[in-house]
């Protein structure tokens, strides 16, 4: 039986390549950053926090089924900055990110 995958991109130029992750995961990932972003309010949440949230908000099963929870929330934000989901803040200092 063959998962379904999300192929996620990045917007970095130069880096035109592609990784494909199972779409369980992706959309774990996604709901989980919504969620943090939301919860953040309009300042947004530095991208430094985003793995420890994650962490934190995953339940026991989700966390073992989904492995190295900084891997997927680095590769499921950038492809959501392609998408026009989320976007980097424009002010200096730490990456905050922002709804779209």
């Amino acid at each position: 039986m063959r998962h379904e995958k999300v192929a996620c991109r990045t917007p970095s130029k130069g880096r035109d390549g592609v990784t494909n992750i199972p779409k369980w995961k992706y959309d774990l990932v996604r709901n989980y950053i919504l969620e943090m972003i939301t919860d953040a309010g309009p300042q947004g949440i530095p991208f430094a926090n985003m793995r420890g949230e994650l962490e934190k908000r995953l339940t026991v099963e989700e966390a073992k089924l989904l492995g190295s929870a900084g891997w997927h929330i680095t590769v499921v934000k950038l492809n959501m900055e392609v998408e026009g989901e989320i976007k980097r803040s424009s002010e200096k200092g730490p990456q905050k990110i922002l709804l779209a």
